[in-house]
């Protein structure tokens, strides 16, 4: 297969892409939420997937009544979510091997709504901080996912323009903010939270795995 010249940078998230944390982040926050006595729902998880940390930790502040600041919430939920990297980071199947891959052909960027902290660490406990060459957490941006923003970040400051990007996604909201930023988009469906039908049909490719995900199914017009 030929490789179509448009793609010239790839761009990764993280949670539930290379990090099977998605529901790590849930119970964390549920934890948290009802030892302090918050009135936790079930679509809390799915309201807060994409939120950059100012929005969910003023979302658990204002929705899920913690009587804390947003400020302090944000810093709890990250102290809990490393000391849990600590003791097993849950890299997911095949991520090493999907970075390397995709590296020897492009260079890449991660556009995560984790907390700057936790992206720096993850990436160095991974071994794989060296693979990225622009990495930047929707704390650091506007607005957060669905919003275009972290993802039109993370093209700047590869020097690529968005619509010659590959970002590779789970999440509904992820997919919807790749997809906002024109970028080409690569699925795939996060097992524990999966998007609906209709964000799938949003995206260029669906994969299953990150075995799947090649230079030529990224690049494949």
């Amino acid at each position: 297969m030929s490789l179509s010249i448009q793609v010239q940078a790839a761009v990764f998230d993280l949670d539930g892409v290379l990090l099977d944390s998605e529901q790590v982040w849930d119970e964390v926050r549920e934890e948290l939420a009802r030892e302090r006595g918050g009135r936790w729902h079930e679509r809390a998880q799915a309201d807060m997937m994409g939120m950059s940390s100012p929005e969910w930790s003023r979302y658990m502040h204002d929705v899920i009544g913690l009587a804390e600041s947003p400020e302090k919430i944000n810093a709890e939920v990250v102290r809990r979510l490393e000391a849990r990297y600590r003791e097993r980071l849950p890299l997911l199947p095949g991520a090493r091997k999907a970075v390397e891959r995709l590296a020897e052909q492009w260079p890449l960027g991660l556009a995560s709504s984790s907390n700057r902290e936790l992206i720096d660490f993850v990436l160095d406990q991974a071994r794989l901080a060296q693979y990225f060459r622009a990495t930047v957490s929707s704390e650091e941006v506007e607005r957060g996912k669905p919003a275009p923003d972290v993802y039109l970040e993370a093209a700047r400051g590869l020097g690529v323009s968005p619509e010659r990007c590959a970002a590779i996604e789970d999440s509904r909201n992820g997919v919807l903010s790749a997809r906002a930023a024109g970028m080409r988009v690569i699925a795939i469906p996060n097992v524990h939270y999966p998007p609906d039908e209709e964000t799938l049909a949003a995206a260029d490719v669906v994969l299953q795995s990150l075995d799947a995900l090649t230079v030529e199914r990224v690049s494949a017009s």
